[in-house]
């Protein structure tokens, strides 16, 4: 099986429609150890993203994912719009011109958009960030790949990663951020960041599930 650019499009709609949904989760997380506008932010910026949709729905994959990288940075704030715009630009760069990726396409897709959050936001594992999500989201990905595992299988065990990745970064200490500031009261919650990664893997593994 592979991914055709309808399925991005439909990915980007569902991130959309989730983070629309879960924007006060979000908040209430960045409440906790950040500027309490995580949810605000992203959900301004997909909102924004929508509306471009329609200019490249007949357009290639990297077109589309480039197309969604830079409405990100020009119209969310925070660190969020940087990171994950410089991710989705970095994917759609790997991507090109295709129509059409494969599994293994995919990883180099998503691993290219992870260097990107990397260089932009200076972060590594272990700091409480975004990256402890989709890190070990990508490993999960590749290993099952590696054992032949076929697309969806490979994805749910890559989604399933990702969760435990999210859910790891509540007992960190923050070393990057705004949630870096308070120290050790930063541990014991759950990174927003990685939150959101979560929920757009999840979108992810939802499309490619549909019939």
């Amino acid at each position: 099986m592979n991914i055709t650019a309808e399925h991005v499009i439909k990915f980007v709609e569902r991130v959309a429609a989730t983070v629309k949904e879960q924007r006060d989760y979000l908040t209430d997380l960045d409440s906790a150890i950040g500027d309490a506008d995580h949810g605000a932010n992203l959900d301004r910026g997909f909102s924004a993203v929508l509306t471009k949709l329609p200019t490249v729905a007949d357009k290639d994959i990297g077109s589309i994912l480039k197309t969604v990288g830079t409405t990100l940075v020009s119209t969310v704030g925070g660190a969020s719009g940087p990171l994950y715009g410089t991710a989705y630009l970095r994917a759609g760069m790997v991507m090109g011109d295709r129509f059409e990726m494969s599994a293994d396409d995919l990883v180099a897709a998503l691993e290219a958009a992870l260097e990107g959050i990397i260089a932009r936001g200076k972060a590594q594992r272990g700091e409480k960030t975004m990256v402890d999500a989709i890190g070990p989201g990508i490993d999960a990905l590749k290993a099952a790949r590696a054992a032949g595992e076929e697309l969806l299988p490979a994805l749910r065990q890559a989604v399933a990663a990702t969760e435990v990745g999210m859910l790891a970064t509540t007992p960190m200490l923050a070393t990057k951020g705004r949630a870096s500031y308070l120290g050790d009261r930063s541990i014991g919650h759950q990174d927003p960041g990685a939150t959101s990664a979560f929920l757009m893997a999840k979108a992810m593994l939802a499309v490619i599930e549909e019939p």
